[in-house]
């Protein structure tokens, strides 16, 4: 077998930190590989410098994206000159569903020989389950979350693997006494965490909802911590948007373990994404909030999305609230706050939520193998595969 060549393509933190552990994944299954890709920090821990930009492609909503559609073309434009040049056996597209559609009718244009792999399928048993044929139409495998998925693709004949959820992969166990002993926490001391999203447009819609909540919470609660922990591809936005958040709060280390930081919360406040399964998987119970752009959000809400809810845990639980969603209209400081001091006082609230978190956990497709593992070797598995 000759060495595989293997372009990853990944357009957003998540994503970015996805490719990254499918990298790994690969150089241990395949040492010879040789890799390359576009991405953020995370595919630059494993030696791949990215040709792109990734940072103008981090955009939440659909007007957001019609504004930014000059520029998402332009960079799936990069995007596959780079990946031709490269010339790859195998080009992995990680989740993003509109980039990654417009790169892979552009690789597919340029070379068809070139395999197409996606990696994270869009949502289509929540909305736009058309899709699914789009999708069928221009790739050559789909790794996908969730065993639900594989039926809407069945009647396109696109070959589908599940892997899993990745967030459930990421199971070390975080050093909850450690880092509370850091932050000089004693163990009857209750800690709020605050993560306030890895967009920019997060950063400054959903953010500034967080935080008044939070210092809503701290003014009731002066003997709360309250810790924030921006993503690094918004600290340097973040940091500047509160320069005088020392004063109430405190702002991790960017060398500071992510797992450590969700286990030594009693709360957290977290905007919505694949934060909160790793907040479930730490055992840290959470409230979520969100908030779009108005036409996004009325699509959303009336034409487009099935579940009434948007956290994976709330959707696996029967599309019950196990952790509380405050979305849109509903999303509010006041109402947050709330909430918060109603389950740091509520005997037994916290670890109730806790135990619902790990029941709906255990119905969100937990593998043998990390989700990584699982699409690397279906990766190498369709390179090595017919032509």
């Amino acid at each position: 077998m000759t060495v595989p060549r293997i372009f990853l393509v990944a357009a957003e933190p998540s994503g970015d930190l996805l490719a990254r552990e499918t990298a790994e994944a690969l150089k241990i299954l395949q040492p010879d590989c040789v890799l390359a890709g576009i991405g953020g920090g995370e595919i630059k821990k494993v030696g791949i410098d990215s040709p792109i930009d990734i940072a103008p492609l981090s955009i939440l909503g659909l007007f957001e994206g019609l504004k930014a559609y000059g520029t998402v073309v332009k960079l799936a434009d990069a995007a596959a000159d780079a990946i031709v040049e490269f010339k790859p056996d195998a080009v992995i597209l990680v989740d993003s569903w509109g980039f990654m559609l417009r790169v892979a009718q552009r690789v597919r244009a340029r070379d068809p020989n070139i395999k197409l792999i996606k990696l994270v399928g869009p949502q289509v048993w929540a909305t736009r389950a058309g899709r699914a044929k789009t999708l069928a139409g221009v790739v050559d495998h789909l790794i996908c979350i969730h065993q639900m998925e594989t039926d809407y693709y069945a009647p396109f004949g696109l070959p589908v693997t599940v892997m899993g959820n990745p967030a459930l992969s990421r199971t070390e166990r975080g050093a909850r006494e450690a880092y509370r002993t850091k932050l000089g926490l004693s163990a009857d001391d209750q800690m709020l965490l605050v993560l306030p999203g890895s967009r920019a447009s997060e950063i400054k819609r959903v953010a500034p909802i967080l935080m008044e909540a939070a210092w809503l919470m701290k003014s009731e609660r002066p003997d709360l911590r309250v810790v924030t922990a921006p993503a690094a591809s918004v600290r340097d936005q973040f940091l500047t948007d509160y320069p005088n958040l020392s004063d109430w709060a405190v702002v991790t280390d960017e060398a500071d373990n992510s797992a450590d930081i969700m286990a030594a919360a009693d709360l957290a406040l977290a905007c919505s994404g694949t934060v909160t399964s790793e907040l479930a998987v730490q055992g840290t119970p959470f409230i979520v909030g969100y908030k779009t752009g108005w036409i996004t959000w009325a699509l959303a809400r009336y034409i487009l999305y099935k579940p009434d809810h948007i956290t994976l845990l709330n959707i696996a639980a029967d599309d019950t609230e196990v952790a509380p969603e405050y979305v849109q209209t509903r999303f509010r400081a006041t109402a947050l706050a709330e909430r918060g001091n109603a389950l740091l006082s509520e005997v037994g609230a916290l670890q109730d939520q806790i135990d619902a978190q790990n029941k709906a956990l255990s119905r969100m497709g937990e593998r043998d193998e990390a989700a990584p593992t699982i699409a690397a070797q279906t990766i190498l598995d369709v390179i090595s595969g017919p032509k």
